[in-house]
């Protein structure tokens, strides 16, 4: 995660807030997969301390939006679905021989906006020559991310489009567990489209049909179809 400096706070506020980071952190872990927690009225140093105290941590997605705290826990089905999003993203880049940078569901955050959110994978394409070999980036001054993905099987992210807004994401796949939906981000609102910007050889039609058969049949049969897919596809 990619950690700004707090504001000047004394000692007592500090340990505070770290005591109340540490408390949530102990309820979030109580949490059971496939469940959400909202809490309101959060500072945006609770919010940075909460995410040291529970780090990057597998199975877990968490949002802010100035003083709204969103926690979501993960299941299994879940963490596979985007495993094969990732998956196929790769075989197009291997394919197409296009640069893809993977940052998996690295926290994306601006404190001026007081906003921060974890996809669930994030890809840089048309900026993956600006990042570089670099892996600690700042959304203060690096470019977001060309495409994020969010998988809604038992939650909605759409109350995440907002930070996405703000952050000048540019492209964002949903997939809904029967369709995958492509936004493009125009001006201030995410509309839909057929096809990705970043990686044009794929629609939302052709997604959501592999999707469809990497959970009607196997991720490997899947897979190998999309690459035999991928092959027939002209140069």
């Amino acid at each position: 995660m990619v950690q700004s400096s707090l504001n000047h706070r004394t000692e007592g506020e500090e340990k505070a807030g770290r005591t109340r980071a540490l408390s949530y952190a102990q309820v979030i872990s109580h949490l059971p997969p496939d469940s959400s927690l909202t809490l309101r009225g959060i500072s945006w140093q609770e919010y940075e301390e909460l995410l040291t105290e529970v780090g990057e941590a597998r199975g877990l997605r968490v949002s802010f939006d100035r003083g709204r705290l969103h926690i979501i826990t993960l299941s299994a089905e879940h963490e596979n679905i985007v495993a094969f999003i990732q998956d196929l993203v790769r075989l197009v880049s291997l394919r197409l021989r296009v640069k893809v940078l993977c940052f998996g569901s690295a926290t994306m955050k601006r404190q001026r906006t007081g906003q921060g959110v974890e996809p669930d994978v994030s890809f840089y394409v048309q900026h993956a020559e600006a990042i570089g070999s670099r892996r600690q980036l700042d959304f203060n001054t690096d470019p977001p991310p060309d495409l994020v993905v969010e998988v809604d099987l038992y939650h909605e992210s759409f109350s995440k489009f907002p930070i996405y807004v703000e952050l000048r994401v540019p492209e964002l796949w949903r997939y809904s567990g029967q369709e995958l939906t492509i936004y493009h981000l125009q001006q201030d609102q995410y509309v839909e489209a057929q096809a990705s910007l970043a990686l044009p050889t794929l629609t939302s039609q052709t997604l959501t049909n592999f999707l469809l058969r990497s959970q009607n049949e196997n991720q490997y049969a899947a897979l190998l179809a999309f690459e035999d897919w991928l092959q027939a596809q002209p140069s």
